[in-house]
């Protein structure tokens, strides 16, 4: 199915006239400065205390590591649970783990395990808080607005970006790194009252049961696993923020190293990244509808590409300043335009646990890159890591054909009733199971291959929402008449799937349907295993 264009592109701040985005967009962008102030501190004292490319590199991989390993739990969490307790718990361990490790640093017996670890600590926070934060954003605004709230988002990300190391630089300079943590700390607690005053909705009461956390987190998997669209946006952001995650992981060392630059010069490099980020932000709306997807990807990985190469080759600051601009900007449009690609083909239901997939995929791919480009720059030197990251980052585009990008449709998320009411004369327990569902069509012989070309288009939507298994079946005594069969893991499971049912599924079982022939009714039945 086709996309259907979004909406004419309005001002991205007319979003911030929703009271509730622009207290959670202010707040949050405080608490992402305070992230890269401590995130900036400690890779700097990592290079001091160790000079050592690797441990430095660490610092990123403590941050992001997290994402990896937690965002889907937490997107599952996010969707079934409590998000407001979900948000402020995390916040609060984040909090004492930056307190404690502000005062071991104002003591002097901080080294650089402890550092690692405690960095490890808030990030595994931020990860849990994530997507139960940006589903919260997402639902403050129309879905027509959602792409000006994710520019919003993204903006205030990467300006904290340019804003935190630049700071940080000079805290760092003027009283110490420690001090960077108590303003972290700081940060937390801003988010944490912005939270409790403009709370997330609670989540639509349903009659279905409740969904289990390893269960919720294989529905999400295998929803993007069979969906083409997330599947190719998920691709594609793990190549780039894997390719890219060495210029940002090797910065301290391309600044200490190769420029003779401080802590405030390195800051200085970071806060270049992070404002061509937010100045591509002010247009990204624009360039996206001109140039469309691919385009703006394909420049996004080229420009990358040829930062990366000043960074390995030049020795002059200023010049590196520049294309530091130019990077930011890159890393800005592509990775933008994979988030708001993702958010908007997925359906309600799975939306907190795509924003955690996207960011599994981009941060858990940064966090391994980081390890990876960082152990290469060791043993291959500074310059010929960086000219294999670009070499990687160039080489990405060749995944446009197999994996290419589009905008959801409003009707491939919309969820609607299915087709046919269910009937069964006692219902299951929940946990009943597997379960059999058989759908029969009775059609004219000579329509057979026009219905399995349309029949065929069903497995899709049936794996993607709960279908272990799926197949379409002749009847050997009446070669009329064809059964689709699919099987689902439980009761709760199916009803769950009915559930799920969007309007471009009912579109699409419409399409196989009309082959049916007049006065016939399609059949369906209900199979529960009992050995």
């Amino acid at each position: 199915m086709s996309a259907t264009p979004l909406p004419h592109n309005p001002s991205i701040w007319a979003t911030l006239r929703y009271r509730q985005f622009r207290a959670l967009w202010s707040s949050g962008g405080i608490y992402f400065v305070g992230n890269a102030m401590q995130t900036m501190a400690a890779a700097w004292m990592m290079v001091e205390l160790t000079g050592s490319s690797f441990l430095a590199a660490l610092v990123q991989t403590a941050v992001f590591l997290p994402m990896f390993l937690l965002s889907l739990p937490a997107g599952v969490l996010a969707d079934i649970a409590d998000r407001r307790r979900l948000i402020l718990a995390s916040l609060a361990v984040q909090a004492v783990a930056g307190t404690l490790m502000a005062v071991l640093l104002l003591a002097g017996i901080g080294g650089p395990g402890m550092l690692l670890f405690m960095i490890f600590v808030a990030g595994c926070c931020t990860a849990l808080l994530s997507p139960a934060w940006n589903s919260t954003v997402g639902d403050s605004v129309t879905r027509e607005e959602l792409p000006q709230a994710i520019t919003c988002v993204s903006i205030a990300y990467n300006a904290a970006r340019a804003v935190g190391p630049a700071l940080a630089g000079l805290v760092f300079t003027a009283l110490g790194g420690a001090w960077n943590f108590v303003l972290a700390v700081v940060s937390v607690v801003v988010m944490a009252l912005a939270i409790r005053r403009y709370p997330p909705a609670p989540h639509p009461r349903s009659r279905l049961p409740a969904e289990r956390l390893w269960g919720g987190m294989v529905a999400a998997l295998r929803f993007a696993w069979h969906s083409q669209t997330v599947l190719a946006q998920l691709v594609r952001t793990v190549a780039y923020s894997g390719a890219g995650s060495a210029l940002w992981a090797l910065l301290p060392v391309i600044g200490q190293q190769k420029l003779g630059l401080g802590a405030a010069g390195y800051g200085l490099l970071m806060g270049c990244l992070g404002a061509g980020a937010v100045l591509v932000g002010l247009v990204i709306g624009r360039l996206r509808q001109r140039a469309g997807l691919e385009r703006l990807v394909a420049v996004g990985c080229v420009v990358y590409a040829l930062v990366s190469l000043v960074a390995a080759f030049a020795p002059w600051p200023l010049v590196v300043y520049l294309a530091l601009v130019a990077g930011g900007g890159a890393w800005m449009a592509v990775m933008s335009t994979f988030n708001t690609a993702t958010q908007t083909s997925v359906p309600p239901w799975v939306r907190a646990r795509a924003l955690a997939m996207h960011t599994l995929c981009a941060l858990g791919s940064f966090a391994l890159g980081s390890a990876f480009w960082g152990a290469m720059g060791d043993l291959a030197g500074l310059t010929s890591t960086l000219v294999v990251s670009a070499v990687c980052m160039a080489g990405g585009l060749l995944l446009g054909r197999p994996f290419p990008l589009r905008m959801g449709d409003a009707q491939e998320v919309t969820q609607t009733t299915p087709w046919d009411e269910l009937y069964v004369s006692q219902e299951p327990a929940p946990e009943a199971g597997p379960v059999a569902i058989e759908i029969g069509y009775r059609i004219r012989p000579e329509d057979t291959a026009a219905f399995l070309d349309a029949a065929s288009l069903l497995r899709a939507h049936r794996r993607r929402d709960g279908a272990t298994f799926w197949r379409v079946y002749r009847d050997l005594a009446d070669p009329s008449r064809f059964v689709e069969r699919f099987i689902v893991s439980s009761w709760a499971d199916y009803l769950h799937q009915r559930a799920r049912h969007t309007l471009a599924d009912h579109e699409l079982e419409a399409r196989v349907r009309a082959f049916v022939l007049p006065g016939e009714a399609v059949e369906m039945k209900h199979y529960l295993a009992e050995g």
